[in-house]
């Protein structure tokens, strides 16, 4: 790392190192030098095709900041001494530091409701600061990310093209995830319905990628490398997807599966008054419809990927991707349980 960290000036020689553990895509380090904390990532450049699109992205939105003279608290990106927001080096690729919030901690695990809250609420701050702003302007940073018509039509061809063994012994599955294929015309026509406006979207709104202060209130989200636009059920389906249950998708014994009210109402309540009444009333009722197109569409690209000799998430042991399929199908067999209850 040495040769990253002296784009940045000498105030990085000797700068020490600690590797932070918990994110799937970029590697992350925590950086020590004179006595400051620093974050550095390198961009998964498999997944990010073209990471200057995620440093273009994230200057468009701290020029927005500044422009209407918003406090809001935006973790950008420290220039090279070159001026450049990336860092990079062949071989090694591209690397971006940011400052280190102190008084500050990520969780990887949602415990509470107040914590549920607390994420929602900064998460629907974040695409309402830029509710003037055109997200039009932003580049895409990974094509068909959350599409759900896409991730289907991916689904299907997989089914011809894809390990036949697979495929044989997944009927089961395939069966049950052919038979809510509905959803992706609901998906098709909201797409098309202008109560639905295309935002500033995170696209990956896991708690951990919010800062919390020492007193578990939200500071503001991080990892904006999937900010792009979308509609406001790519990120309230997130939520839904990884904070109502307590087990996430790598959990196999499928009988922990569960869906929690409390906490689908905390996500509910906290994106709402992040949002400062910016939600249409089509988009306040379709709080449960966001969560089933992002449960549903997960399910869809474990067993896709499953299908395609685990390709694209890859796998630690044999079946990895099925486990995972199964059990977000499991989750979003759970969600409508629990709607017919009348629970959400």
């Amino acid at each position: 790392m040495n040769n990253i960290l002296q784009q940045y000036g000498s105030h990085f020689q000797n700068a020490s190192l600690e590797v932070i553990s918990g994110g799937l895509i970029n590697q992350t380090w925590k950086v020590s030098a004179k006595g400051e904390n620093f974050i550095l990532q390198r961009i998964n450049d498999n997944v990010f095709k073209e990471p200057k699109k995620i440093a273009t992205n994230i200057r468009l939105l701290a020029d927005h900041l500044t422009a209407i003279e918003s406090d809001y608290f935006l973790v950008s990106a420290i220039k090279t001494e070159s001026g450049e927001e990336l860092a990079y080096e062949e071989g090694s690729g591209y690397f971006r530091l940011t400052p280190f919030v102190k008084n500050s901690k990520t969780i990887q695990v949602v415990e509470t409701p107040d914590q549920a809250y607390e994420a929602a609420l900064q998460f629907g701050k974040f695409s309402s600061i830029f509710s003037d702003f055109d997200a039009k302007q932003l580049q895409v940073t990974i094509p068909n990310f959350h599409d759900l018509a896409y991730r289907y039509k991916q689904f299907e061809s997989v089914l011809l093209k894809g390990n036949p063994q697979r495929v044989n012994a997944c009927s089961n599955e395939i069966a049950q995830i052919r038979s809510y294929a509905k959803l992706v015309d609901e998906y098709n026509r909201i797409r098309m319905n202008p109560a639905f406006k295309l935002r500033v979207t995170h696209h990956d709104t896991k708690i951990s990628n919010v800062l919390f202060d020492l007193d578990n209130k939200g500071i503001c989200v991080i990892d904006l490398d999937t900010v792009m636009p979308g509609y406001f059920f790519s990120d309230v389906g997130d939520m839904m997807r990884t904070y109502v249950s307590p087990t996430n998708e790598e959990e196999i014994d499928l009988s922990k599966i569960e869906v929690r009210p409390v906490f689908y109402h905390a996500i509910v309540q906290g994106y709402s008054e992040g949002m400062k009444g910016a939600l249409s009333t089509k988009e306040q009722n379709s709080f449960f419809l966001a969560g089933q197109f992002l449960v549903y569409m997960q399910t869809l690209r474990f067993l896709t990927d499953y299908l395609d000799n685990d390709v694209y998430y890859g796998s630690q042991f044999e079946g990895q991707n099925l486990v995972r399929s199964r059990n977000q199908l499991t989750l979003f067999s759970a969600f409508v349980r629990v709607r017919k209850s009348q629970e959400i």
